[in-house]
């Protein structure tokens, strides 16, 4: 029996395990179908091989010890985003939607878990938030087509692509440093294979910090879509089943409000897009 899919990994003790959602929202042990959610278990023709159980045989997990990365740290290859993705984002930061995406990397040191601390990192003034629909590639595409990107996406998850502003925009140089800090990469809590989600075009997306609605979004506004995203990456590198692209923030970031507002030790952010779950966390100093 075919049925849609959210992956997970789940923490018992110092112990990682993989895990799958059923439909009653009960997380199944899936160890004995992999060993870990990482490059090899998140291509297309394994996760298609893993539906077809039922996850009613599986055990349910009673108990456990929070959310770890849903795909595995070790197994991400590349951590790739998008600048200015989002007219309305691009609008409220006053600076023009460009001819062709901006692309630069994330540190795949920066990931941790969905509702993990987020650290404020030392000699921050502009620590900043992002809510992102992240894509997990399943299957390697290289030179492949815009109508080819579907059957190459392993599935959709939640990132908050968090940035320090001081870093990425006023000390010279690219993004990445104000991009990578540690913890700067929350992800999950799921993997959602892309039969739930027939359309990532037409996802809203929210986050909160300390209670106040900042960001309330929608992947509609996105300048290029997930699919263009796919096809234009992999025309300059190939894409590698474990790799994460994260696709762009709708407006709403510290950044662009008057007067601008960042993050300090004891906010907290929650954050979610439709379909695919929600993260909490609570920022400490590094």
């Amino acid at each position: 029996m075919d049925f849609i899919m959210k992956t997970l990994r789940y923490r018992i003790a110092k112990d990682v395990k993989p895990g799958i959602l059923d439909n009653k929202g009960n997380i199944r042990d899936a160890s004995s179908l992999v060993k870990d959610w990482d490059d090899e278990n998140v291509k297309i023709e394994k996760l298609n091989e893993v539906k077809k159980i039922a996850t009613d045989t599986l055990p349910i997990v009673e108990n456990h010890d929070g959310l770890a990365p849903c795909v595995c740290k070790k197994s991400v290859g590349k951590f790739i985003c998008i600048g200015l993705n989002y007219s309305d984002h691009a609008e409220e930061t006053g600076l023009k939607v460009p001819p062709e995406p901006i692309i630069f990397a994330k540190a795949t040191s920066a990931i941790i878990g969905p509702n993990d601390n987020v650290e404020i990192p030392r000699k921050s003034v502009k620590s900043d938030w992002e809510v992102e629909l992240g894509v997990v590639i399943g299957k390697e595409a290289k030179y492949i087509s815009e109508n080819e990107s579907q059957s190459h996406i392993a599935g959709y998850c939640v990132i908050n692509d968090l940035s320090e502003r001081e870093f990425q925009i006023e000390h010279s140089g690219q993004w990445v440093k104000g991009k990578s800090c540690d913890t700067f990469g929350p992800i999950g809590p799921y993997l959602v294979t892309t039969d739930e989600i027939p359309d990532p075009q037409n996802l809203k997306m929210w986050l909160d910090v300390n209670g106040k609605r900042m960001q309330d979004g929608s992947t509609s506004t996105m300048v290029y879509g997930v699919n263009f995203l796919i096809s234009y990456l992999s025309q300059f590198m190939s894409l590698q089943p474990g790799d994460i692209i994260s696709t762009g923030t709708p407006p709403g970031v510290g950044m662009g409000m008057n007067p601008q507002v960042f993050l300090k030790p004891g906010d907290e952010m929650k954050l979610g897009i439709e379909g695919l779950g929600e993260q909490t966390q609570k920022t400490i100093s590094a």
